[in-house]
């Protein structure tokens, strides 16, 4: 299966570089799973396009202002560095993480870098390693922990195909309603159009929701490099399901009740989990390598709602696995000629 069997055109001006005002306020492409056209709607229809009785479920990470900017010691260079997973222990005195640092090639181990602003975090590159990576020691002498530094001077890491500087509101804004629980570099962005008076909606409506825990990696911006879809891997992402969660998604499982993935990232969580426990779920945490492609078996997931995703891209394999490439490619095809906002700012999908 060739990757760019799955590219489409999409015109710049409709990459979304500012979220919809309200939350609730995108605009919604339902997609019948297997026949049928596609219906233009709103995601505050959504309850309306549920049943009672059925089960969503959604992702409760939380990004952390993972975006460091700074300059070297001590000939001042501008340096911008991307963390991407800590290496060491929560209470490690010093912190190791893995980042992506610019300028890459003038960063050799031994630099030392300062990032300054309500507080100041020092660094130090220790390694390089692969696609441009290095290992970056941090510690502060403020007698404040290096993730409180991080929380006070760290930006938020916008996807880089928006092209603007983050701001203030970024930092509610690139949440969903959901997030608890700190540890992604970038938001599972089919929970950003969640608000409260959308959650009640559907209670009202009798639609459970329930929370699991997926962090997002770096691997959500990393592009598929191979000629062939089954060469890509997918980096290994941290998870968690709580007995709560596990109980309500087994019995809905049981009862025949429909389960809906709010997003790839929940998506591949539950799928993941189930495929290692025949079909059912299990409560723990672990890591997740899942890679969901044409041809994937779902056990789980009876629907998806989900974002307009980059071409090429393993999450719009994800949609294509679940709805057919040609369909889900119709359906971008429909989007796009109806000037619907594409990526995590954009508008939504909704697969039944």
């Amino acid at each position: 299966m060739l990757v760019r069997d799955f590219d489409f055109d999409l015109p710049p001006a409709l990459i979304a570089q500012e979220p919809a005002a309200d939350r609730s306020g995108a605009r919604l492409l339902h997609l019948p799973r297997a026949i049928g056209p596609a219906v233009h709607s709103t995601i505050a229809a959504l309850p309306s396009l549920l049943q009672p009785g059925d089960l969503l479920v959604v992702n409760n990470t939380r990004v952390f202002p993972a975006r460091l900017i700074g300059h070297r010691v001590p000939s001042g260079g501008a340096v911008e560095c991307l963390l991407i997973a800590r290496l060491d222990g929560e209470h490690h005195p010093d912190e190791r993480w893995e980042a992506l640092v610019h300028p890459g090639q003038k960063l050799k181990p031994g630099s030392r870098i300062v990032f300054e602003g309500a507080v100041t975090l020092h660094g130090e590159i220790l390694e390089r390693r692969f696609f441009g990576r290095r290992t970056v020691r941090l510690w502060t002498a403020e007698g404040i922990s290096v993730l409180d530094a991080i929380e006070r001077i760290g930006h938020i890491p916008l996807p880089p195909y928006i092209k603007r500087d983050d701001g203030a509101a970024d930092r509610e804004r690139y949440q969903t309603v959901f997030a608890q629980r700190s540890g992604s570099i970038a938001a599972p962005t089919a929970g950003l159009h969640f608000s409260a008076p959308l959650v009640a909606a559907l209670n009202e409506r009798e639609v459970t929701v329930v929370e699991i825990t997926l962090h997002v990696g770096y691997g959500t911006f990393q592009p598929v490099r191979a000629e062939h879809v089954e060469d890509h891997r997918v980096e290994p992402e941290r998870y968690e399901i709580s007995q709560a969660t596990a109980d309500s998604i087994n019995a809905a499982l049981g009862q025949g009740r429909r389960v809906i993935a709010v997003g790839t990232t929940t998506t591949r969580t539950l799928e993941a989990v189930a495929g290692e426990h025949d079909g059912r779920l299990v409560a723990g945490s672990g890591t997740t390598g899942l890679f969901i492609y044409p041809g994937f078996e779902f056990s789980v997931i009876a629907g998806l709602l989900t974002n307009f995703h980059l071409p090429q891209s393993s999450l719009l394999m994800l949609v294509c696995a679940f709805a057919g490439r040609e369909r889900v490619l119709a359906a971008y095809r429909e989007a796009i000629s109806q000037g619907y906002r594409f990526y995590s700012y954009g508008d939504a999908m909704l697969i039944l």
